[in-house]
């Protein structure tokens, strides 16, 4: 396959460095590089389009998978001449580009095959289906976000035809050009698609198809920590009562100002006037693949993969979601009351009667029935009450069952407590309490 992009302008120079040309050829050289330079600056972004694809040798994209990412990303190649053919499972077309019924007929007379499929399984799917249709000379690039050995181990059936280089950004950034892709692939493949490549935005070059699908995830994670630092922000400043609209202005002002800025019609409640760019579904699949690659656990995973909306949502659906309820809170504010009075019926309100207070104590671990607990308590408040100070971390409702996290402040004694609640009988109480004194 010939190379897919020309080369960039040169300006003349003499043939060796210490030898002048005459005055006046250097008075025209400069000249016809400065009449150059205008008609470059002159150049349109369509002109620029039109002069790409006029200096490529004639090929053709095929572009498998026409989702959000993939229809807008056929579009941006078709918009530069070049002829692109899509094809995806569920038949979804893409405005003017064509598009086949069959990947191996798309593949076939393809140069460069685009893959922009949802997950690992898809691209081994689809590439397991197309392999032997492809061009002998023809190049694979996957821009989809995959787990790091899913990427490594289409390299290795691939071999040098193939190009990993999963995007950041999300469709207005295709149509902007505006894509930053992280590419991994042997010089002489990415040279090839270079252009291809930098008509959907800007290529960083990384050392293997790991690296590059590891660092996507990790992208994802600061954009899956924005949207839940939003929600926590939006929670707090509904508990506070203060107006929707004027904590999003004051949200633009600082380091979410982006994020908050293009989700603003949801943040605020009026999804009907946005279409969704990036789905909820999408960023918790992408979460997943991270903390099964790394195995650490995340707290943005569990949480949005938990968020009770349509996984197709836009991610600023996971920033609406309201605090939980106070039922679920009901049993820590009625263990708080117990600590504050020392009146032993407020831990009966927050316990099942069969839960355990459990750690370690004075070096010891202790393991306390709910009768042996409530024993500890005179019916008084501690003599210190009013410089003690009790507050809920975390709490996560998963279904019938949540965990909670609460840390209070006794004293010369700082306790981490952590509960396990389940909702019986209608109602939420603490099943099981496990202490860290510090």
């Amino acid at each position: 396959m010939p190379e897919l992009g020309g080369g960039r302008r040169q300006r003349p120079e003499p043939a060796h460095r210490h030898e002048r040309p005459p005055h006046g050829q250097v008075h025209a050289q400069v000249c016809a590089s400065r009449r150059a330079d205008l008609q470059d600056l002159r150049l349109s972004q369509v002109s620029r389009r039109r002069r790409l694809g006029r200096m490529t040798t004639p090929h053709t994209i095929a572009v498998l998978g026409l989702g959000r990412m993939g229809a807008a990303i056929a579009t941006r190649l078709a918009d530069y001449d070049w002829s692109v053919v899509g094809w995806t499972r569920s038949g979804r077309t893409a405005g003017a580009v064509e598009t086949t019924v069959d990947p191996k007929d798309a593949v076939a007379k393809a140069d460069v095959t685009l893959l922009a499929l949802f997950d690992g399984q898809a691209c081994r799917q689809v590439v397991d289906q197309v392999r032997g249709s492809l061009r002998p000379d023809a190049i694979v690039v996957n821009t989809s976000t995959i787990a790091p050995a899913e990427a490594a181990g289409l390299a290795r059936q691939l071999g040098p035809a193939y190009v990993h280089a999963p995007v950041l950004g999300s469709v207005p950034a295709v149509a902007a050009g505006a894509l930053q892709l992280l590419a991994a692939a042997d010089q002489e493949a990415l040279d090839r698609v270079r252009p291809v490549l930098e008509a959907l935005g800007t290529v960083h070059r990384v050392d293997d198809a790991s690296t590059a699908a590891a660092l996507k995830l990790v992208a994802n994670l600061s954009l899956a920590g924005a949207v839940l630092t939003v929600r926590d922000a939006l929670r707090q400043a509904d508990a506070l009562g203060l107006p929707r609209d004027q904590v999003l202005d004051v949200l633009e002002l600082g380091q979410l100002g982006g994020l908050v800025a293009r989700k603003r019609s949801f943040l605020a409640g009026r999804p009907a006037f946005d279409r969704a760019e990036f789905t909820i579904g999408a960023l918790a699949k992408d979460m997943a693949l991270l903390t099964a690659a790394s195995n650490v656990p995340l707290r943005s995973a569990a949480d949005l993969a938990d968020t009770p909306a349509d996984p197709e949502a836009d991610i600023a659906v996971a920033a609406t979601v309201p605090a939980v309820g106070d039922a679920v809170l009901e049993p820590l504010r009625a263990y708080i009351r117990g600590h504050a009075t020392g009146d032993s019926a407020h831990f009966r309100d927050a316990f099942l009667p069969t839960a355990h207070i459990e750690g370690v104590r004075d070096g010891a671990f202790t393991s306390w029935r709910l009768d042996d607990y409530c024993a500890l308590f005179q019916g008084h408040p501690a003599p210190d009450e009013p410089t003690r100070s009790r507050r809920i971390d975390a709490i996560d409702v998963h279904g019938t069952v949540a965990t909670a996290t609460m840390t209070l402040w006794h004293g010369a004694d700082t306790f981490t407590d952590i509960f396990l609640l389940v909702h019986v009988d209608g109602s939420w109480r603490i099943a099981n309490k496990a202490y860290h004194r510090r």
